[in-house]
């Protein structure tokens, strides 16, 4: 494969019931990832990807290994074709499959950290007390501006917290802030501010206690310096030592997620393939916003793999 490939991996968000059983039912590798990750929670965490109920797997502590889990599968299946990555990046909680693929850290210790960081999140606001909201079709700099006037207004958290492409920005924090940030962004040119399905204000200082979970966490998993450089969502720089990783990963949990700047980090790189490895197509779609010069694929299933493989041919 002469094209130099960038790995992505999802974030929370794209889970849905059934992912990951195509490929367990045709890909022993694939298969193996799951019974791997059943072992190390000692929880049927692949009956739940496959079957649901939906409400289980929703739960961010449930969400999160579940969503490694099937990018580090599909990963896999793509490495026995001959497909490896020389550089990758993941969003949020992607950026722990990425690790894994880059040898960071063991899978078996990823899971089980991500269940951890899942709860923690999960605990670190009481129920309702933080929203998420998606901004369209306004500059992050006048988001982050709306943000900063309503925080001096109400002092209340509400910070930008997924800088996901030129067009779309979520910001995240106290739910009353985040309403008024919203309605204020729209006020000032924003096409729509959505109000997000989320359980909790994520990369927002309101997760500052879940922050010191995950650098405990941290603190008892063996990290190797990463194969490859992964694109840091806290700087949106590549790291390639093991104290740049954990350092990243701590910081990324109250920190936004700088994914316009990973993309552009990695094009920098040399990155000429971009393979979206998991569950969805989110971040092939934000790619195209970002870059729509940048070729990008991806690999959740059977049927999207053959595709996958072909482009690849094609590219060669």
């Amino acid at each position: 494969m002469s094209a130099k490939i960038a790995f992505l991996f999802p974030g929370q968000g794209s889970q849905a019931v059934g992912m990951g059983r195509d490929l367990a039912e045709k890909f022993p590798l694939a298969a193996e990832t799951f019974n791997e990750a059943d072992a190390a929670l000692e929880f049927p965490l692949s009956r739940l990807c496959f079957d649901g109920p939906e409400e289980e797997l929703r739960l961010t502590e449930n969400t999160q290994p579940a969503i490694l889990t099937v990018s580090v599968a599909a990963a896999r299946v793509l490495a026995g074709h001959g497909v490896t990555p020389t550089l990758a990046a993941g969003h949020s909680l992607g950026e722990w499959s990425a690790h894994v693929i880059a040898g960071t850290f063991s899978f078996a210790d990823a899971v089980r950290a991500v269940k951890a960081r899942g709860r923690a999140m999960q605990q670190a606001v009481p129920a309702g007390e933080g929203a998420m909201a998606a901004v369209l079709a306004l500059d992050a700099a006048q988001v982050t501006e709306a943000c900063a006037a309503v925080e001096r207004e109400t002092g209340l958290t509400v910070t930008a917290a997924n800088l996901n492409s030129p067009n779309q920005t979520v910001i995240s924090g106290a739910t009353a802030a985040v309403e008024k940030a919203a309605a204020l962004c729209k006020a000032r040119g924003a096409r729509r501010a959505v109000m997000l399905p989320v359980s909790a204000p994520f990369h927002c200082a309101l997760m500052a206690p879940a922050q010191e979970a995950v650098a405990r966490v941290l603190a008892g998993v063996a990290l190797n310096h990463p194969r490859i450089p992964v694109a840091a969502n806290v700087s949106g720089t590549l790291v390639t030592t093991a104290d740049a990783t954990r350092d990243a990963l701590t910081r990324q949990v109250t920190g936004a997620v700088r994914w316009v700047d990973c993309m552009r980090a990695l094009k920098a790189a040399g990155a000429q393939a971009f393979i979206e490895a998991g569950p969805g197509k989110v971040l092939c779609g934000l790619l195209k916003q970002i870059d729509p010069e940048l070729k990008s694929m991806n690999v959740e299933d059977a049927a999207s793999l053959e595709k996958t493989l072909a482009e690849l041919t094609a590219l060669a």
